[in-house]
């Protein structure tokens, strides 16, 4: 029995070591780019490399504002991202709660529908959305970044997984006592729902947020332009001035790392609950 106990604590700790290991060779570009958004263009690339610049240049994150309209391009990512964000939770939740609790005719086929549009990949179907947002006046506007991206079929997917871990009962209850359905999932469903309400802000808020290719295809004016699109026209005009893009590599990170901080305990919990692996 303790030669048991010790190979399992052996094969443990080696397990820990390993990723240990792995975690530190995936954190090394982002302590790279940190490390570069503090130094002059010339010492980005010297090797060896000096980690921690012994005169660091935070003039480079000042500088960034007044090379390219970074405030305007921040302000519209966070504008799609919080309105298709809290779009995705209100849908998703909703026809989750349908999908989960309901009983009506063709339920079963309806979802399988849905769901099986998770297999379709964007670009096979990219085109005629964008003639259908064009026939619609719609080219050229953050609205039809909203309509496309307000949908989600992995959201109803995951959200279905963590309705059907509650028991029935507490609906069945609440009708009972006079409730409608609306109030139910107002009031029961979504209040238990936070972990994985959580796990799916996070994927929402980071998908939207990083997005090149949807605005892209729909935002031509540079005052509608996203951050991803901005840091792209930066590279194209000022491609020699790494530390200043990777200053603004940082920069479009944090929103992403703080809205995961806040909200990582009731993502594990989330993921676990909702039954998605990966």
């Amino acid at each position: 029995m303790k030669i048991k106990n010790t190979k399992t604590r052996a094969m443990r700790a080696v397990l820990y070591v390993v990723l240990a290991v792995l975690a530190l060779v995936m954190l090394v570009p982002f302590v790279w780019m940190l490390s570069a958004s503090l130094k002059l263009d010339k010492d980005v690339f010297i090797f060896p490399i000096e980690w921690i610049p012994k005169n660091p240049r935070w003039q480079n994150y000042g500088d960034i504002w007044s090379k390219i309209p970074l405030s305007t391009f921040v302000l519209n990512t966070g504008k799609l991202t919080i309105i298709v964000t809290f779009l995705q939770l209100l849908t998703s939740s909703f026809a989750a709660y349908a999908f989960a609790k309901l009983d009506f005719k063709g339920k079963d086929l309806l979802f399988l529908a849905y769901i099986a549009t998770i297999a379709v990949p964007w670009q096979v179907y990219m085109v005629p959305q964008f003639m259908m947002m064009r026939s619609m006046g719609l080219a050229d506007t953050h609205l039809a970044i909203i309509c496309l991206q307000a949908f989600s079929a992995f959201g109803v997917f995951m959200m279905k997984q963590f309705y059907e871990g509650i028991p029935t009962e507490l609906c069945e209850a609440a009708r009972i006592d006079g409730m409608t359905e609306y109030q139910i999932w107002y009031r029961i469903m979504l209040p238990l729902s936070k972990p994985s309400l959580s796990t799916l802000t996070i994927f929402t808020f980071v998908n939207t947020w990083n997005d090149f290719l949807g605005p892209l295809i729909y935002l031509t004016t540079e005052s509608k332009k996203t951050l991803q699109l901005g840091l792209r026209m930066f590279i194209s005009q000022f491609g020699s001035e790494y530390g200043l893009i990777m200053a603004a590599s940082v920069l479009s990170l944090i929103p992403v790392l703080v809205v995961f901080l806040s909200l990582q305990k009731y993502f594990v919990e989330g993921v676990a609950a909702s039954g998605v692996k990966g």
